[in-house]
This record gives C-alpha cells, sequence and structure tokens, in this order.
C-alpha cells in the first residue's frame, strides 16, 4: 500500500475534530497548545515517522472532511 501524509495547517484548524473522526488509521490527534486564534488545533501523528513507516495511505478523507480547508494531503 502506498505511504501518504498529510500536513494540517495549525492556524487554519478550528479544533471541530471531524477529521479525527474519519481517519482510518486514527492518525490525527488533539494537540495540547491553542493556536493564534484559541483554537487546538489537531496533529499529524506520523509526520516524524520515514515514508516506508507510516501508515496513512493518502486517503484524503481527512481533507474532504475538513471545513476550514486546513489539510494538505501528499501520496507517495
Amino acid at each position: 500500500m502506498p505511504a501518504g501524509m498529510i500536513e494540517i495547517d495549525s492556524e487554519l484548524c478550528k479544533d471541530c475534530k471531524l477529521c479525527i473522526s474519519v481517519c482510518p488509521h486514527h492518525l490525527i490527534e488533539p494537540f495540547n497548545q491553542l493556536n493564534q486564534k484559541g483554537y487546538a488545533p489537531v496533529i499529524f501523528t506520523e509526520s516524524e515517522h520515514k515514508k516506508e513507516d507510516r501508515k496513512c495511505t493518502g486517503c484524503a478523507l481527512c481533507a474532504m472532511m475538513c471545513p476550514e480547508i486546513a489539510i494538505e494531503v501528499h501520496r507517495a
């Protein structure tokens, strides 16, 4: 299965957590710091993993669900 990766713009994220609910591999989690607007953004848990170690497939469900267009999907 191809490895994917997402980038989340923490300043656009408004803490709706819709992306968390649709990630099939549970790779998005709440972050414990607030952004400049006072929201607690989410983070991609595999951002530091090597390409071959990632579970993310780049399915883009998280990006499609995001009402703020804060998620960018990269497919390998």
